[in-house]
């Protein structure tokens, strides 16, 4: 492993390590083919080209990266010069993307860890909000977010270049911030998203000086844009590692500031039901994103405001409303005080409400609330959203099994199925004696009292 002392402007020193082809295992047949087109042409035209960031990280863990990413030094408008397919993007951070087909290879240019005074750079209450100022791969290294996304695969000789001490976090599995945690978390509250995501994802522990301010930091993310947040909560669950980034974000005191309400109902369930059920939830969702099977953010972020929605429908209930209007209140009342720091788009909460609200009719059993429950759009969701709440309360083992057997059923055997459970009633009623035991009838809203 080679080694140069280098010096920067605005840091102290610091070392380059330079980890020879025999040293790591990353190879070129891992890699994309069309980032080392794009590797290949910007070092054949006279430009330092570099693979970066995750997709260096994932290769050294054994991971298969989605996305190639290449740093350089020529500019954006080199780069589109240089490729036909190639389109700029960005205002706050401008940026090269070349596209072949279904895949886009990001191309950045090395970014200065410096103002140059040409209003390129934008500081807003610490937060970083415009970086355009271009400078060396050095500088470029230390204005990075973490240790490990800061290695760079050159194409020259195969080897890998590390400014930051990166390779030896990867190789320790260790989280660790470049430079200052707190001055960087001020600069980019959602760092700490990322630090908890990213351990995650790759099985890392985040380093202790990393995660120190968190829980002192963490409403810093108010300030952050709703709609970012949505992008980043997508991320952390929808990426098959959500029961990871879940336990992370309540380790970190992360949970209350993106999840208030929910974060709120899960302290006070003193029998814990409701987090058995988000972990079960998060689980499966696991499973489907290992299997590639698709995961709707509308049933995920049911399961994650659940809690929020149950401890609402409660107090509604103890004002005396009616179950249905209860129950439309507390879809509204959650959604609306989430939409303050989560923008979930109108797409994925109206399913959502949906979701909630047809949990209340599986327990009926009237023939025309059946029919429309089973052609209802959102009953296989909420259905299966049913099946997940009895790892929270087993009550609901009976509407369960209705449910199961009348999706089998054509019309004929359902309308005979239901006047038999119609008769049973019928009989009870008037003092004979059923020929089964007759289904227990929940209080007006036990739906979710149980949880």
């Amino acid at each position: 492993m080679g080694s140069a002392t280098i010096n920067s402007p605005v840091t102290t020193p610091f070392t380059l390590h330079v980890i020879p082809r025999d040293q790591h295992t990353i190879s070129r047949k891992d890699i994309s083919p069309n980032a080392l087109r794009v590797l290949y042409r910007l070092r054949e035209s006279g430009f330092g080209a570099y693979l970066v960031g995750g997709a260096v990280r994932d290769l050294l863990v054994d991971g298969r990266p989605k996305d190639f990413d290449v740093a350089t030094d020529a500019t954006p408008e080199q780069v589109k010069q240089l490729f036909r397919n190639c389109r700029l993007i960005g205002r706050r951070f401008r940026l090269a993307h070349v596209v072949f087909g279904r895949e886009i290879i990001e191309v950045a240019t090395f970014r200065a860890n410096s103002d140059d005074g040409s209003g390129d750079r934008e500081v807003e209450n610490g937060m970083l909000v415009r970086d355009n100022v271009y400078g060396s791969i050095e500088d470029d290294a230390v204005r990075r977010d973490f240790t490990c996304n800061a290695l760079y695969y050159a194409i020259e000789d195969f080897s890998v270049r590390d400014y930051v001490g990166g390779f030896e976090d990867v190789m320790a599995r260790r989280m660790r911030l470049i430079g200052d945690p707190e001055q960087r978390y001020r600069e980019d509250p959602v760092r700490m998203l990322r630090a908890v995501r990213l351990a995650a994802k790759l099985g890392f522990e985040i380093d202790g000086p990393t995660a120190e301010p968190i829980p002192r930091l963490a409403t810093l993310l108010n300030e952050a844009a709703p709609a970012r947040l949505f992008e980043e909560v997508l991320k952390l669950f929808l990426a098959g590692h959500g029961v990871a980034s879940f336990e992370g974000l309540e380790r970190y005191g992360l949970l209350q500031v993106l999840f208030p309400e929910s974060a709120a109902a899960l302290k006070s369930n003193r029998t814990g039901a409701l987090r058995r059920m988000v972990i079960a939830g998060l689980r499966s969702t696991d499973e489907r994103v290992a299997n590639d099977e698709p995961v709707s953010p509308a049933f995920l972020f049911a399961l994650l405001l659940w809690p929020a929605f149950c401890r609402t429908l409660i107090g509604l209930q103890k004002q005396g409303l009616a179950p249905e209007e209860a129950q439309r209140r507390a879809a509204d009342r959650v959604t609306l005080h989430q939409l303050s720091t989560i923008a979930l788009p109108r797409r994925f909460s109206l399913p959502m409400q949906e979701i909630w609200l047809l949990q209340s009719r599986f327990a009926s059993r009237q023939r025309k609330r059946v029919f429309r429950t089973l052609t209802h759009p959102r009953f296989r969701a909420a259905f299966d959203f049913l099946v997940l709440r009895q790892v929270a309360s087993p009550e609901h083992e009976q509407d369960i099994a209705f449910w199961q057997e009348a999706q089998q059923q054509n019309g004929r055997e359902l309308e005979s199925s239901l006047e038999s459970i119609h008769a049973e009633v019928d009989a009870e009623q008037d003092g004979e004696a059923p020929r089964r035991r007759r289904r227990r009838r929940r209080r007006p809203g036990g739906a979710v009292s149980g949880e």
